[in-house]
């Protein structure tokens, strides 16, 4: 577990970004550094014992790893098919995890016309839905506790690049929807998270949240977001700066949260 050190703030005008914060909350007012402004690379120095109203969670690579049953999901797709060139293994999972649901199947399968890569991308939705379904994923270390502890401080919130349905897969296991008083992915508007974050900030009217996750993605939509980052660095990705905190296992949120 890491607290970040002091850094220089880097102001940069970001007007569309608060635009859209304002459309969505007219109440909102930029972090910081007064109108128009928001931070990137480097957030102001922060005391992690900052009074924070929610926390806004990632899902993969944060609360639970799905990567090995989404893998065979995928790979009965592609058994069904005949213009897949390799199999699909939780590697190949694991290395597109965080990224907008569209944005993986364009990468995976650059050599597929848009018809071919839809027809693919909803066939392997729906295996990844009925599998997790039945399979479900892998919880990290001491979750239920964790939440446990956190909800009873903090509104706590799901923002995902997924699919729609698939937070919900999530949250049908082991009465997590108890603990989540909303939710937001890539599925339901296909916009950046970026802009799900904005919008669960302002549909339930959150005044000073953290967003924890596990990609430089997830760091660049807090960014843009506004919202104070924590680095979950046991999860899928690496991030070298632009946090307020690490954690190495999830139940290090409970000594510093």
């Amino acid at each position: 577990m890491q607290i970040s050190k002091c850094a220089d703030m880097q102001m940069i005008n970001n007007s569309e970004q608060n635009r859209y914060r304002k459309i969505r909350n007219p109440k909102f007012t930029p972090p910081l550094g007064g109108r128009g402004a928001t931070f990137f690379h480097t957030f102001a120095p922060m005391a992690i014992t900052q009074q924070f109203d929610s926390i806004i969670f990632d899902l993969d690579g944060t609360l639970w790893d799905s990567t090995a049953n989404v893998a065979i999901a995928w790979q009965k797709a592609k058994d069904e098919v005949d213009y897949i060139r390799d199999d699909i293994t939780q590697e190949t999972v694991r290395s597109i995890t965080g990224m907008a649901y569209d944005a993986i199947f364009e990468k995976l399968f650059p050599y597929l016309d848009a018809a071919t890569r839809l027809e693919f991308k909803t066939l392997g939705a729906k295996y990844e839905l009925e599998i997790l379904h039945s399979k479900g994923g892998d919880f990290y270390p001491a979750l239920a506790e964790t939440l446990t502890y956190l909800k009873s401080k903090y509104r706590l919130f799901i923002v995902s690049n997924c699919q729609l349905g698939y937070i919900d897969v999530f949250l049908a296991m082991d009465n997590m929807a108890g603990y989540f008083e909303g939710h937001q992915c890539y599925g339901t508007k296909g916009q950046p998270k970026f802009q799900n974050m904005m919008d669960v900030v302002a549909d339930y009217d959150l005044k000073s949240p953290v967003y924890i996750g596990d990609t430089m993605g997830d760091r660049d939509s807090a960014e843009k977001a506004g919202v104070p980052f924590i680095f979950a660095t046991y999860g899928f990705g690496k991030v070298a700066d632009g946090y307020i905190a690490t954690i190495d296992s999830f139940s290090d949120l409970t000594k510093i949260l």
